[in-house]
């Protein structure tokens, strides 16, 4: 506790029971210690944290001091923490029974799930019941029993907690929860530098999809060209395969054509050899016949002679003209 030592008579201020937290501007500050009786939903569920979260335990230390009972005490810490995620409390009429409207509003208002409806600091300060001169008090006759009713009550609850807690509460591990505390927001910054690589990741994938992408198409539309051109290739290559058959064929045919031209050829010679040496017989035997005709004296030489020229001469050439025949007509056939 804090003392405002302004003033003669200190008034008391109560601060916090052990962990504290400094909250920045823009910074995302998450708790999840805390007595839990106090803390506030936003805390039991994990969520950011703000000055909404101290508001909220203002109004359960405004119940308790009111009536001495605790709003979200359950028999185990899991029901407290159940009571206060469903802001399950009322205003038990025994215990506030002598609690004006305007406490319970001021409760009321500060006990809100939603932290956007929940009184902020100023809020609060200008509530009624705080900004109020003693216009609700109870008359001086009736004060005196309630007070002393819910100090007792104050004193039982507070040998009632302090009774339930065990060794090493964490009244007495502050240092060590806020450690764990300072470890825990280590771990949350980790946790959102993860997320930014994840983002710089998840882009740099992206980038790698799309460019894999391009590359797929262009590699779809190479090979649909070199698909075309192996298949006009193949065309190609029958056609070439076609003419190749076709000019095999065409050479066994001229080859074949030529073998018989060549037997053809060699059976001509061999008649022509045979025709010549028959007109060499009867070319001789003509020549012998004329030889044998000629006169013994010499003034009949210059006739003889040229009798046996233009003898020999005109039977050489009809036999050379007949054997030329023969050849051609051996050629036609």
């Amino acid at each position: 506790m804090l003392l405002d030592k302004n003033i003669p008579i200190p008034h008391i201020k109560l601060i916090d029971f052990g962990l504290a937290h400094e909250i920045e501007d823009g910074v995302e500050f998450k708790n999840i210690f805390g007595t839990p009786e106090f803390v506030a939903p936003e805390i039991v569920n994990y969520e950011p944290l703000g000055l909404e979260a101290d508001m909220w335990s203002i109004g359960v230390i405004t119940y308790i001091l009111l009536s001495g009972a605790s709003p979200f005490l359950g028999d185990t810490k899991q029901e407290t923490l159940a009571n206060i995620t469903a802001v399950s409390y009322d205003f038990d009429e025994e215990f506030f029974s002598q609690t004006s409207e305007l406490a319970k509003d001021f409760i009321r208002k500060l006990l809100v799930k939603e932290t956007r409806k929940r009184l902020t600091i100023q809020e609060a300060l200008r509530h009624p019941w705080i900004t109020s001169k003693g216009e609700d008090r109870a008359p001086e006759q009736r004060k005196t029993e309630p007070t002393q009713l819910k100090t007792k009550r104050l004193r039982e609850y507070t040998l009632k907690c302090h009774s339930s807690m065990p060794p090493n509460n964490t009244y007495v591990n502050f240092e060590r929860f806020a450690h764990v505390v300072e470890d825990v927001a280590w771990v949350d910054q980790g946790c959102h530098a993860l997320a930014g690589a994840h983002d710089t990741i998840q882009d740099d994938v992206e980038a790698l999809v799309s460019i894999f992408n391009e590359k797929e198409a262009w590699y779809r539309e190479e090979n649909e060209s070199a698909r075309h051109d192996l298949s006009q290739l193949r065309y190609e290559f029958r056609k070439v395969e076609s003419l190749k058959k076709l000019l095999r064929e065409d050479i066994q045919t001229t080859a074949s054509g030529l073998g018989s031209v060549a037997r053809k050829l060699d059976h001509l010679q061999v008649q022509f050899e045979a025709l010549r040496q028959e007109l060499s017989a009867d070319l001789q035997w003509i020549q012998e016949l004329v030889g044998s005709c000629q006169p013994e004296s010499g003034s009949t030489d210059g006739l003889g002679s040229v009798f046996c020229w233009d003898t020999s001469e005109p039977l050489a050439e009809p036999s050379d003209r007949s054997g030329s025949k023969e050849v051609l007509a051996g050629l036609k056939l």
